[in-house]
C-alpha cells in the first residue's frame, strides 16, 4: 500500500528515541523528510544519522516556547514544505495525587500541556505557509492514561485527558482548511521509557509479566507497529480520520 508520503515534510517531537524515531523511521523508509527534535543533542545526532539525508535535527526543549517556530523555519528552510507533526513529549514523571509537588505539576504542564499546544500551533502557521492545509495531518501522542487512569503516574493521569479534549476542539477548528488532526494512545510499548518504569518497581520481570498477563495480546508493543500506525495517520491514506483518538495498546484498554 502506497501511502502517499514520497517527498512531504513532518515535525517528529521527542524524534531521537522511542515512539518519536520509530514513527520518524517509518515516514523516511516511505519516501518522506522528517525534521527531528529532542532535548538530547548527541542522541539526536546519532539518529539523524541513522535516518540519512532525508532528516534533520533540532535540539531543544518544549517548555521553551521559542522552539516551536524554530522547529517549523527549520523544516521549510531545509525541505522546503511542511506537511504535518507528529507531536510527542513524553511522558511526566511518576507519582501519585498526594506526593507529586507543585514544581512537579508545573513543570509537567509547562512541558506536556503547554508545550504540544504551541508545537500545534506553530505547525499550523508553517503548513499555511506550505500552502499544503488540503492534505495536512497533525497527530499528538497521548497516552492511555486519557481514558483511564495508569497508577502511579498522576501527572500524566490529569494532563492526558484534557489534551484528548484539544484534540477534537483542534480538529474542528482546522478541519474546514483540510487540516486533519488526531490523537494517539499507546499502552505498554517496549520503550527506554517503560524499562525505567519497571525498573522503579524493584522487580522488572515480574511487573513485565503482571502487565503483559493484563493484555489481550499477551506481550508489550514493539516501538515500530506504533510507528507504523503514526505513520499512516499522518499520511494522505487516511484522508477521512480526523478528531480520532485511536488506541495502539494490545486490546488493554478496558473501556469503549
Amino acid at each position: 500500500m502506497d501511502l502517499g508520503l514520497r517527498d512531504r515534510t513532518y515535525l517528529v517531537t521527542g524524534g531521537s528515541t522511542g515512539l518519536g524515531f520509530a514513527t520518524a523511521r517509518c515516514l523516511v523508509d516511505e519516501g518522506a523528510h522528517v525534521v527531528l527534535v529532542a532535548r538530547d543533542e548527541q542522541g539526536l545526532e546519532r539518529s539523524v544519522a541513522q535516518l540519512g539525508d532525508r532528516a534533520a535535527g533540532l535540539s531543544g526543549d518544549l517548555a521553551d516556547p521559542d522552539l516551536p517556530p524554530a522547529a517549523v523555519r527549520q523544516a521549510i528552510d531545509s525541505f522546503g514544505r511542511l506537511d504535518g507533526a507528529l507531536v510527542s513529549v513524553g511522558g511526566p514523571p511518576p507519582g501519585t495525587v498526594l506526593t507529586t509537588r507543585d514544581d512537579e505539576w508545573s513543570q509537567a504542564f509547562a512541558t506536556v500541556f503547554l508545550g504540544t499546544i504551541r508545537m500545534l500551533r506553530a505547525a499550523c502557521e508553517g503548513i499555511r505557509a506550505s500552502g499544503t492545509q488540503s492534505s495536512a495531518a497533525l497527530a499528538v501522542v497521548l497516552s492511555t492514561s486519557a481514558v483511564e487512569v495508569f497508577p502511579g503516574l498522576s501527572t500524566s493521569n490529569g494532563l492526558r485527558p484534557g489534551l484528548g479534549m484539544l484534540v477534537k476542539d483542534l480538529a474542528d477548528e482546522v478541519g474546514p482548511e483540510g487540516i486533519r488532526v488526531n490523537g494517539l494512545l499507546p499502552g505498554r510499548i517496549a520503550t527506554e521509557r517503560l524499562a525505567r518504569l519497571d525498573e522503579a518497581t524493584g522487580n522488572p520481570q515480574a511487573a513485565r509479566q503482571r502487565a503483559e498477563a493484563a493484555i489481550p495480546l499477551r506481550r508489550y508493543g514493539r516501538p515500530e507497529e506504533f510507528g507504523t500506525v503514526a505513520a499512516f495517520v499522518l499520511s494522505p491514506a487516511a484522508a477521512y480520520l480526523t478528531g480520532t483518538l485511536l488506541r495502539v495498546d494490545g486490546g488493554s484498554t478496558r473501556s469503549l
